[in-house]
């Protein structure tokens, strides 16, 4: 059960080819590249890659637009050298997911060729029409303030065609069995060449009703038991995590009530508290948020992540949260985007400061679900504020000092290597923090070889301890009869805390700290008293009488930062 189950314990680390690694000097990461670097990142211990986009595209939306779901992008290399590069994960012990784009397609892909050919076009159904301009044309944009309509006028075709994002993005017409058919169909081809699994984008858009007649959009949740039925036909293990950005009330029409749909969903409601709780010093809305997606059937899990590759989308926060969340990481105008969200990597929208930054991704590996990293970021990469709309988070990964970063012996990259200022790649590259032992790069491969070694996170169930103190954030996790337990302090100042585990007899009375020798034993009344850091945080294994008798070389007398018994 547990090996099926293998994305309750992974860690995820997400990837652009066209912006990891270049090896043959045009400027653009391939698959050669990307294989190269296959032995940085198992030493670094990441046990997925998500890959995104890499198929044939115009790459009008960094390759979310696609023209051929059966190939892969000339500039990043042939199928060849991904079946070699899905070999090489395999020989390390790395999965592979990678994008499932289905929600539209490229307006230069085939199937909409045909489709604006002519009205009798076998193609014609697989998109969403319209004789004339609806009038809500102007609602549901994805991107407003770029984006003028969710409808457009196609001379060839003589009709309007409905696209949820950009205007050269057609949307699918998911309702239609021929595209669903075509859907299982790219899934089964991609899993024959050693993929583990998707990261479906866009799902609530994929699931909805679509039309010029339709009204109110209605969720198709039967679609996606189809989509794990035939995964599950095909390849036993193989997983979808979900993008849905949807309220609690909904995720578990989108897990199955039974576990049937999706396996996985990002964590949006979490994600958002999160970085309010970071700007507001406050976790009281953030317990809340945990405790609204704690509901959840035994096989599914959710995605925890900080930044990914769009913006940070604050639009599940109140009006005084999202104020509290720009004013503390996206002050200007510039930072912001589509009236709802940042568009900043995390190590500039933290300032820099290594505290707060260790502070976060401890949170993120520390809450309930699989933590997903953002490549770059586990050396602090920073962001280029002059490139338009969410580019800005996606330039070149800083290997070194060698120019370009070392992403590129030859042409000039897509997108530039940031080169300026405190986060350029002189300052920051991943051959100095290799050498460094007190880098943000090795800080990382310790943080997340001691996720791995606390199944309890992925597994068990979990337990907020209320304090009386709103930037005190405790976590116990519970799990076969063993527990740990998680104490973070989101205020700058040093916080002084008495708290009790809450586990019967014994257990609890020994906190064994699992970052350094830094113990706590709790007094006779079962509290245990720390200090706390500013931005500190404390990961223990819980123990009781029969762990002590275990764990002889233990030091009971250990005391906290503060001195105090503990």
């Amino acid at each position: 059960m547990i090996d099926d189950l293998w994305y309750k314990n992974s860690i995820i680390y997400c990837l652009s080819v066209g912006s990891y690694m270049d090896a043959n000097g045009d400027g653009i990461g391939d698959f050669k590249g990307l294989l190269r670097r296959l032995d940085y990142l198992q030493g670094l211990g990441i046990t997925t890659i998500w890959l995104m986009p890499f198929q044939p595209s115009p790459c009008k939306d960094d390759g979310y637009d696609i023209s051929d779901y059966y190939g892969v992008d000339s500039r990043y290399g042939t199928l060849g050298d991904f079946v070699e590069f899905t070999h090489g994960c395999k020989q390390r012990g790395i999965r592979l997911i990678i994008d499932l784009v289905v929600n539209h397609t490229s307006n230069e892909h085939a199937w909409f060729k045909s489709a604006r050919s002519a009205k009798d076009s076998p193609y014609r159904d697989w998109y969403v029409w319209a004789d004339r301009k609806p009038a809500n044309a102007s609602k549901g944009m994805v991107f407003p303030g770029v984006q003028k309509s969710t409808w457009t006028h196609d001379k060839e075709a003589g009709a309007w065609y409905f696209h949820r994002f950009y205007d050269f993005q057609p949307d699918l017409n998911t309702s239609n069995p021929m595209v669903q058919a075509e859907i299982l169909k790219i899934m089964g081809f991609w899993i024959q060449l050693g993929v583990s699994g998707f990261r479906m984008d866009a799902v609530p858009f994929v699931i909805a009703t679509k039309g010029a007649k339709v009204k109110k959009s209605v969720e198709q949740y039967d679609m996606l038991r189809a989509f794990r039925e035939f995964l599950q036909w095909r390849e036993g293990d193989a997983i979808i995590l979900a993008e849905a950005n949807v309220l609690p009330k909904t995720d578990m029409e989108y897990f199955g009530r039974d576990g049937g749909r999706m396996h996985m969903m990002f964590n949006f409601q979490v994600n958002q508290h999160l970085f309010y709780a970071l700007a507001a010093a406050d976790v009281r809305p953030l317990a809340k948020a945990l405790a609204a997606t704690r509901p959840r059937p035994a096989s599914a899990q959710w995605g925890l992540f900080l930044r990914n590759h769009d913006e940070l989308d604050l639009g599940r926060l109140t009006k005084p949260q999202q104020k509290a969340v720009f004013d503390a990481f996206g002050p200007d105008k510039d930072m912001q985007l589509y009236d709802r969200g940042i568009r900043r990597r995390l190590a500039p929208m933290l300032g820099g400061d290594r505290r707060r930054l260790e502070l976060a991704y401890s949170l993120m590996f520390t809450l309930p679900g699989t933590p997903v990293i953002r490549y770059g970021d586990e050396i602090a990469m920073g962001d280029d504020l002059s490139l338009p709309e969410r580019n800005c988070a996606r330039t070149p990964m800083q290997w070194s000092t060698e120019p370009q970063g070392g992403f590129t012996k030859g042409g000039k990259p897509n997108l530039p290597v940031i080169d300026e200022g405190p986060y350029g790649y002189e300052h920051v590259n991943a051959a100095k923090q290799r050498r460094d032992a007190n880098s943000m790069l090795n800080w990382t491969e310790r943080i997340i070889r001691m996720r791995k070694e606390v199944p309890e996170v992925g597994w068990g169930d979990f337990k907020v301890i209320t304090t009386r103190d709103p930037a005190i954030l405790i976590v116990r996790y519970d799990w076969r009869n063993n527990s740990v337990l998680f104490v973070h302090n989101l205020n700058e100042q040093p916080r002084e805390i008495s708290f009790r585990v809450g586990l019967p007899g014994e257990a609890g009375k020994l906190l064994v700290n699992l970052l350094s020798e830094d113990h706590s034993r709790s007094n006779d009344g079962g509290h245990h008293r720390l200090l706390l850091e500013g931005y500190g945080y404390r990961w223990y294994r819980v123990g009781g009488l029969d762990y002590l008798l275990k764990r002889a070389d233990i030091d009971t007398n250990a005391t906290g930062k503060a001195g105090h018994p503990a």
